[in-house]
């Protein structure tokens, strides 16, 4: 495809505009607009303006990230089943978000918590990846990050046991699924600043991380600093999935399945694959989360809905990549 870029500008703005006219209280397009604006039916702009448009910009955010942050991922571990949650910062917002609701916190509280929880336990990572001599010190990394994952589920497993039953067990659950009907501009503006550093560190090296994806000694032959780089990209793919876990919960498959699909896109090159990443992430969570919104007259959690879409879309395209391999086997 030859510009799928600006295609893909097109259709984020499509949704988007869908997402504002979508819902219980109908609303035109013209209105929509005009309400954008400030004007019009009094109703109708604050729906738009206040309750709508928040949590469509929420969707275009959460979803770029969690694309972006996978696409960074796959190529640095150079294996496409590597998501945004390889090292355990999804577990570990997690777990400090259970923590905030478990003690009553207000919701700043928690969504800094969560905040905290996801970079502390990916520098636990680090820092056991340091102590830990291994020849493959990324396969070391990844061990770490899948056994502080399976601590950090068994603790807030426990805190659910623990919670009362009838006020914060209910909140828990809510959240580790995944939603993001609580988003205000408030919290995009809290996150918003982590996420667009962690794009500007990832996009300043984009052709560094493209020869990434070349063994170790040619990309040492280039010049390029592997570990020191394999550290930026962890740190910027950390940064930027724990701002928006801690705005949305615990949404998956959009930072392993989006990748794929922007790779058959716009190629294999980082730089190339990033804005488009980023552009089909935000674009395929608002339309999500514009269905949850439809399909139930209950607000229906974004992870269960990611799931049952990327699930079966990931094994038809891990069924045509196979198809195609054996196509081009002599």
């Amino acid at each position: 495809m030859k510009h799928p870029i600006a295609l893909l500008i097109a259709v984020a703005c499509a949704l988007l505009l869908l997402a504002l006219c979508t819902g219980a209280y109908p609303v035109s397009v013209p209105q929509a607009l005009t309400a954008l604006l400030g004007q019009g039916d009094a109703t109708t702009v604050q729906v738009v303006q206040e309750l709508r448009l928040p949590r469509a910009l929420g969707a275009l955010l959460v979803g770029a990230a969690l694309a972006a942050a996978g696409s960074a991922y796959q190529l640095l571990f150079k294996n496409p089943l590597v998501s945004p949650d390889i090292l355990g910062v999804s577990a570990g917002a997690s777990l400090g978000a259970v923590c905030g609701l478990f003690l009553a916190w207000p919701v700043f509280a928690v969504q800094a918590s969560a905040f905290a929880g996801g970079l502390l336990t990916v520098a636990m990572v680090l820092l056991l990846g340091r102590l830990v001599k291994h020849a493959d010190h990324q396969l070391t990394l990844v061990l770490i990050g899948v056994v502080l994952a399976a601590l950090a589920g068994a603790l807030t497993s426990m805190l659910k046991i623990l919670a009362d039953p009838y006020e914060q067990l209910p909140a828990i659950t809510f959240w580790l699924l995944g939603s993001l009907s609580g988003v205000q501009y408030n919290a995009l503006g809290h996150a918003l600043p982590w996420v667009m550093m962690a794009c500007v560190v990832l996009f300043a090296l984009r052709w560094k991380i493209s020869a990434l994806s070349v063994s170790e000694d040619e990309s040492k032959s280039l010049g390029i600093r592997t570990q020191q780089l394999a550290l930026c990209v962890i740190v910027a793919a950390t940064l930027m999935t724990s701002a928006v876990v801690a705005i949305a919960g615990a949404i998956g498959w959009v930072g392993l399945i989006i990748p794929h699909v922007a790779r058959q896109i716009g190629g294999a090159n980082f730089a190339r694959n990033l804005p488009v990443s980023m552009l089909m992430g935000g674009a395929f969570l608002l339309l999500v989360d514009t269905l949850a919104r439809s399909l139930s007259e209950l607000d229906l959690p974004l992870g269960t809905l990611t799931a049952m879409v990327g699930a079966p879309g990931f094994v038809y395209l891990l069924a045509r990549r196979n198809a195609g391999n054996a196509g081009g086997t002599p």
